[in-house]
């Protein structure tokens, strides 16, 4: 493939993803989407923001150190102690990348910077230039340049360039851009800035209008050679151009767009699924490519289409995207071999003790179930793999429901290795269930502030996945759980969430301008 037509792919999904609200992931977690995106054969891996917190540097060194090919980049401000840390978390890493960013726009250069333009360009040399002393791979971004004067854009990513800056993001921060303008701006900027050949351009787009994902290939069609993106679209607000449906708009219209990825497309559901299970951010049915109807056809019209030649209705197979029909062929009589090939089938490579660990829950699940399908074993494998190392384990439920108020909950959690029982009675069981939670570990000023309920499958002994979603001190937390019980996933989800809110509350406090980045 030409490298004039190769687009490289930057996922964000572990730092820009990271700042939806409601998600935060572990450092095991975190491992593994590293390890998966690898998989998945993404060419950047953006691990993280190295000065927001103690568990973000910890994390962006972790990936750094485990990451065999991807380049390993953190996020850092225009400022000395931002790039510092950066480095120290990155410098282990086969591929190490920093990014640097400060806003160009006036709006934000007036209101949030309090500097005046000439200020800032001195700002963009000095930061990049002591980036490029540490790594010899160094990213500039343009903080909201769709809205930034041209003139200025280009004196500011001149200005990055010859200070040793190798890749030159140009963000939609905030999606305001349409393809015609953005691809525009990409044209404009690269014809515009005498040095542009020594850089590569990189997009980064928001999907407030719906139109991130089109931005970027228009941008791409611009002259940009590399995309940022994250799995699912996942992102701030509404999220961030979805990694999948660009990989796979390159590969179906190679014939009007052709460029080149080192995507391999099989493992997109696989990516998709595990990025789902670590956030509780379920995909909506209608989702391009990884949505569950997105290989479903219902009109008849449209199936007997499919009967007679699958091309009529389906410009792309599901086994194009790793998606492969639910087949019923494990049971309760299903031995061991069987079962470790049915993981590695669905792409999970489980050490001994794992493998025994998983292995018995599955045999309790078919007890439970008359069918098991893959998404069962999926969802079984996932819900447990995401509790490792986690201070508050659920133990152990019992229910007493019916017509006939209030509900009674028996609940065992195991706090800090110590088992604890309480009994609690609420209006409902759910209600009962949680206010078991609150009464082992006490957190009054958390707000519950959703709560769903999922099928895995079809089917009456189908297992319900559950999403909570807590709110504290403005922080929000996403905890997920799996069980055929529905009462039983709610305590897991929920105890997954408190989990997760004692990560964030250790998480130090940045300003805005930091947890925004792009």
């Amino acid at each position: 493939m030409s490298s004039q037509n190769y687009v490289k792919i930057f996922d964000t999904t572990l730092r820009d993803g990271e700042q939806s609200p409601g998600c935060s992931m572990n450092l095991a977690e975190k491992l593994r989407v590293a390890e998966q995106l690898e998989a998945l054969g993404v060419d950047i891996i953006e691990a993280g923001f190295a000065i927001a917190s103690e568990g973000d540097f910890e994390a962006v060194q972790a990936v750094a150190r485990q990451a065999k090919r991807a380049t390993v980049a953190s996020l850092a401000r225009a400022a000395t102690g931002d790039i510092d840390r950066a480095w120290a978390a990155l410098k282990d890493a086969k591929n190490p990348r920093i990014h640097t960013f400060i806003a160009t726009s006036p709006l934000h250069m007036r209101v949030k910077l309090e500097m005046e333009p000439e200020a800032v360009l001195e700002k963009i040399r000095a930061s990049v230039s002591h980036a490029r002393n540490l790594c010899p791979d160094v990213e500039w971004s343009a903080e909201d340049a769709t809205r930034s004067d041209p003139d200025f854009l280009c004196r500011a990513v001149e200005t990055a360039i010859r200070a040793g800056a190798t890749t030159i993001n140009l963000p939609d921060t905030v999606g305001y851009a349409t393809p015609e303008t953005y691809g525009a701006m990409f044209r404009d900027v690269i014809s515009r800035v005498s040095n542009a050949d020594q850089a590569i351009f990189s997009t980064h787009c928001h999907n407030d209008l719906g139109l991130a994902v089109a931005n970027t290939l228009a941008a791409v069609a611009g002259g940009a050679r590399q995309v940022e993106s994250t799995i699912n679209g996942i992102g701030e607000r509404a999220g961030n151009a979805a990694l999948e449906e660009i990989a796979m708009a390159l590969r179906v219209r190679h014939d009007v767009m052709p460029f080149d990825t080192g995507v391999e497309t099989r493992e997109i559901t696989r990516a998709s699924r595990l990025v789902s299970a670590v956030t509780g951010f379920q995909v909506q049915p209608n989702k391009a490519i990884v949505g569950a109807n997105a290989f479903a056809h219902e009109s008849g019209i449209h199936q007997d289409g499919m009967l007679k030649d699958a091309s009529t209705y389906e410009i792309m197979t599901p086994e194009s995207v790793g998606l492969s029909e639910s087949s019923l062929v494990m049971g309760k009589h299903s031995g061991r071999h069987a079962f470790r090939q049915k993981l590695e089938e669905l792409g999970y490579k489980l050490g001994d003790n794992e493998f025994q660990d998983a292995f018995k829950r599955f045999k309790d699940l078919a007890d439970a179930k008359k069918h098991v399908y893959d998404e069962d074993i999926i969802a079984l494998v996932d819900d447990e793999t995401m509790r490792d190392n986690q201070a508050i384990q659920f133990k152990e439920l019992e229910i007493y429901c019916g017509s006939h108020g209030p509900q009674r909950a028996i609940l065992t959690l195991e706090v800090d290795g110590e088992e604890q029982t309480v009994t609690t009675r609420g209006n409902g069981p759910v209600d009962a269930v949680f206010k078991a939670m609150r009464k082992i570990v006490p957190h009054d000023d958390a707000q519950l502030t959703l709560y769903e309920v999922h099928a895995v499958t079809e089917g009456t002994d189908a297992q319900a996945t559950v999403s909570v979603v807590l709110a504290e001190d403005g922080r929000t937390v996403r905890g997920t759980g799996a069980h055929v019980d529905t009462m039983v996933a709610s305590a897991k989800a929920y105890a997954n969430a408190l989990n997760k809110l004692i990560v964030k509350r250790g998480r130090s406090e940045l300003p805005a301008v930091a947890r925004t980045g792009n």
